[in-house]
C-alpha cells in the first residue's frame, strides 16, 4: 500500500534537517505541514504522510484520516497497529532515497495518535533520530515495555508538550509517558499548557526554540 503524503522542500541541494511529521486521529498529511513556513525559517525539509485508516467525520466534513483504529479504553490492535508500522518504515526508506534528506539530523514529531507511531519509531530505533516531539499524546504501557535502556536512547533529544486542559487525552497521560520514558534514560523536556487538544501560540514558541537548540544545529560530531 502506498502511502500518500506532503512534503516541504526548502530551495539547495541539501541535504537538509528534516522532520517527520505524523497527523493526529481525523486529520491528514495538510495538518501539520503549516509548521514547515514557521520552524527554521522555512529552511527545513517536512514530510507529512497520511494515515491509512479513514475516519468519517459528518456529511459536511468529509473524511479524515487515522493510523489505527481507536478502541477507547483499550490499547491498539496489534494487527492493525503493526499496518502503520511497516507502512511508516517503508515510507521513510522511501524518503530517505527521494528527498534531500540530513540522516544526522531528523527528526520525529507526532499529534496526538501520530504522538504514539512517533513513540513507537523511536524507541524501536532511535539510532536513527536526532529528536522526538510528542504533542498532545501518550506513551503505551506495551510499546515502553519493548524498549530497552541503550547509549541511543540517552542520546535522543525528547520535548513532550501537553495541554492542561486536553479534554481528549489528559495531561496525566503526558505525566506517565515522560516516567516511562525517564525509565529507559531519555532526557526529556516537558511543557503544560492553558490550552486543549491543540498547539497554542505559547507551545509552538517553545517548540520552535526547542527545535533551534536540539533538532536542527550541527553538533561536533556530525
Amino acid at each position: 500500500m502506498e502511502i500518500l503524503h506532503t512534503a516541504h522542500v526548502p530551495a539547495g541541494p541539501g541535504p537538509h534537517p528534516t522532520v517527520l511529521a505524523l497527523h493526529g486521529w481525523g486529520a491528514n498529511a495538510h495538518d501539520l505541514l503549516g509548521l514547515a513556513r514557521i520552524l527554521h525559517a522555512g529552511e527545513a525539509l517536512f514530510l507529512c504522510p497520511q494515515g491509512p485508516v479513514e475516519v468519517p467525520l459528518g456529511p459536511q466534513a468529509g473524511v479524515g484520516y487515522g493510523w489505527f483504529p481507536l478502541t477507547e479504553g483499550r490499547p491498539p490492535d496489534p494487527v492493525e497497529f503493526l499496518v502503520a508500522q511497516n507502512l511508516l518504515r517503508s515510507f521513510l526508506e522511501e524518503a530517505l532515497d527521494r528527498y534531500p534528506i540530513d540522516r544526522k539530523r531528523l527528526t520525529l514529531m507526532g499529534f496526538s495518535q501520530g504522538g504514539v507511531m512517533a513513540y513507537d519509531m523511536a524507541l524501536e530505533e532511535p539510532e536513527r533520530f536526532r529528536a522526538l516531539v510528542a504533542l498532545s499524546s501518550w506513551l503505551p504501557d506495551d510499546i515502553a515495555a519493548k524498549a530497552e535502556p541503550s547509549p541511543a536512547l540517552s542520546e535522543l533529544a525528547t520535548l513532550v508538550i501537553h495541554g492542561e486542559d486536553d479534554p481528549m487525552i489528559p495531561v496525566d497521560k503526558a505525566h506517565s509517558s515522560r516516567v516511562l520514558l525517564e525509565a529507559l534514560g531519555v532526557r526529556v523536556a516537558h511543557g503544560e499548557y492553558p490550552m486543549g487538544h491543540e498547539i497554542g501560540q505559547d507551545a509552538l514558541r517553545d517548540l520552535y526554540g526547542w527545535l533551534e537548540q536540539n533538532a536542527f544545529p550541527l553538533r561536533d560530531d556530525d
